[in-house]
C-alpha cells in the first residue's frame, strides 16, 4: 500500500488532544514536507512540532475563525502546486475547529482534497461514555445564552440518538442543571473532560447527578454525552393536565406554581396551560 503523502493538494490533518505520542508518523512526515501550515495557532503548531522532532521548512501562516474566509483563497492558489496542511489547535479540523472555509473552497476550485485521520475527542468520548452511541448527533458547543440553550435542549426531548456536544468548564454546571429542568432529572449522561490527558476523567450518572456534581465548574476540555430518548414521548393530554393543576390548588398550591410544577413534568408551555386552567375554573 502506498502511504506516501499527496504532492499537492488540502491535507486535513488531526492533531494529538493531548497525549503527544498519539500524533501518527504521517502526521511527522506532513508537518516536515508542507509547503504552508494552516494552524490554528502558530506557537502551538511550532511547539508540537518540535515535541515530535519534526523540522519545519515551509511556511506556517494563521488560520482560525476571523480570517479564514480570507485566507481560503491564498491557500487554494498554493494547493494547486503544492501541499498546504491544515491542523488545529487538537483533534480534527472543521469538527467545532477552523478548516470550512478552505475545504469547501477547494472543492469548488477543483482542487485535490484529503484528510489525514486521527484523534477526534467527539468519537472518543463516544467510545469512553458507555452509553448507546450507535447512533449519535455532534451538537458542537452548547449555547451560552439561556433562552437559545432552553430551545436547543426542547429539540433534544424526543432526539433518540446520542447527544455529544463540547462544553467550557464554568458553564457546564449551568447547562446541566438546565438539561436536568428540560430533558428531566434520569436521562442519563457522561461527561468527559482532559481526554487522553494525565487528569483525563469520565463521570456517568444521571443528569440530576453530575449537575450537582459540576455545580461549581470544572476543569479542562470538556466533551458531554446525553443518552438518547428511550422514545418519543406522547403530547399530554390538555384536560387532563388542567385537572391535574385544579387538584393541586384545591390542595392549598397557588395557581401559577400549581401550573409551573404541573407544566414542568408535562413538558408543556406555562403560559398556554396557565390559560386553560384559568378558563376552566370560569
Amino acid at each position: 500500500m502506498d502511504d506516501s503523502l499527496v504532492a499537492s493538494g488540502i491535507l486535513v490533518a488531526a492533531t494529538p488532544l493531548g497525549n503527544i505520542r498519539d500524533a501518527s508518523p504521517r502526521l511527522v512526515e506532513a508537518l516536515e514536507r508542507a509547503d504552508v501550515i494552516a494552524a490554528e495557532d502558530t506557537r502551538r503548531t511550532r511547539s508540537l512540532a518540535a515535541a515530535l522532532g519534526a523540522e519545519i521548512r515551509g511556511k506556517v501562516v494563521s488560520n482560525f475563525d476571523h480570517n479564514e474566509e480570507q485566507r481560503a483563497q491564498e491557500l487554494i492558489r498554493v494547493a494547486r502546486s503544492g501541499l498546504v496542511l491544515v491542523i488545529s489547535d487538537a483533534g480534527m479540523p472543521l469538527v467545532s475547529d477552523p478548516g470550512h472555509s478552505i475545504v469547501s473552497a477547494a472543492h469548488d476550485a477543483g482542487v485535490r482534497v484529503t484528510c489525514l485521520p486521527g484523534p477526534s475527542a467527539v468519537t472518543t468520548a463516544l467510545a469512553l461514555s458507555g452509553l448507546g452511541v450507535g447512533r449519535f448527533i455532534f451538537d458542537g458547543f452548547a449555547p451560552r445564552k439561556s433562552g437559545a440553550r432552553t430551545t436547543w435542549l426542547e429539540s433534544l426531548k424526543g432526539e433518540k440518538r446520542a447527544i455529544c456536544f463540547f462544553e467550557s468548564p464554568h458553564r457546564i454546571g449551568m447547562t446541566l442543571a438546565h438539561a436536568v429542568e428540560v430533558l428531566g432529572p434520569e436521562r442519563r449522561v457522561a461527561v468527559c473532560r482532559e481526554l487522553t490527558k494525565t487528569y483525563e476523567e469520565v463521570r456517568r450518572g444521571t443528569l440530576a447527578e453530575l449537575a450537582e456534581w459540576a455545580a461549581d465548574g470544572l476543569r479542562g476540555e470538556i466533551t458531554v454525552v446525553i443518552d438518547g430518548a428511550d422514545s418519543t414521548p406522547a403530547p399530554a393530554d390538555e384536560e387532563d393536565l388542567v385537572e391535574a393543576v385544579l387538584a393541586k390548588v384545591d390542595a392549598g398550591v397557588r395557581l401559577k406554581d400549581a401550573v409551573k410544577e404541573v407544566a414542568k413534568s408535562a413538558g408543556v408551555k406555562v403560559g398556554d396551560l396557565y390559560d386553560a386552567a384559568l378558563n376552566k375554573r370560569g
